[in-house]
């Protein structure tokens, strides 16, 4: 039986939660100079004092955002492969999965990161906790990709045509960051989903 919460818990898990979907919306409407915990904490509409209770430190809060979304993200990808009984796409299939991981570089998400691998570069104690962090996001996502594509990486190329994939959209998510390239994009993604469609087919010869 598992234990059983109490309305104060109840409150302090809401206002952390609200704290870190803050942090992201402040960190990529406002970079990092210009997302403090106060003003984390006035967007949250909680305290800078409650603020400071569930992360002591900016750098606490921060990294603990990204993270934050960087899951909610993986959990959208795995309900990618949720429906139907074959776990490989088809090409509509492809198509839906090439379009949700360009859309990891697009949104929020990647704004924010951006802001933080930034201000990593400059903060010392923040560099190592973000380059930690990323690693972890990385491999998961490539992760995801493969279970989201059905695709085998141990058939010579599969691998580099998915890391390839990632690599594209992260660069469309920088493209995105100035203007809105959702045009441009849409024709990107369904070029390689045809691209993708080619060679997992085949990865059956490849064997």
């Amino acid at each position: 039986m598992g234990a059983v919460t109490t309305p104060k818990q109840d409150r302090s898990r809401a206002t952390r939660q609200r704290l870190l979907e803050s942090a992201v919306t402040c960190l990529a409407e406002h970079g990092w100079s210009g997302s403090t915990v106060t003003v984390v904490a006035e967007h949250a509409g909680v305290s800078r004092g409650a603020a400071q209770h569930h992360f002591p430190t900016r750098e606490d809060l921060f990294t603990a955002a990204v993270e934050y979304v960087a899951e909610q993200r993986s959990a959208e990808l795995r309900a990618l492969t949720g429906d139907g009984d074959d776990d490989r796409p088809g090409r509509g299939g492809t198509h839906a999965a090439v379009d949700a991981l360009v859309g990891l570089y697009t949104g929020p998400l990647f704004r924010a990161a951006l802001h933080l691998w930034v201000a990593a570069s400059n903060e010392p104690q923040l560099r190592p906790r973000v380059t930690d962090l990323e690693a972890r996001i990385g491999r998961e996502t490539h992760r995801m990709a493969l279970h989201v594509l059905g695709a085998d990486e141990s058939v010579p190329g599969v691998r580099e045509t998915v890391q390839g994939l990632l690599d594209m959209a992260r660069g469309l998510g920088l493209a995105n960051l100035l203007t809105d390239d959702s045009a441009r994009r849409a024709r990107v993604v369904t070029q390689w989903a045809t691209l993708l469609d080619q060679a997992l087919a085949a990865e059956p010869a490849a064997r």
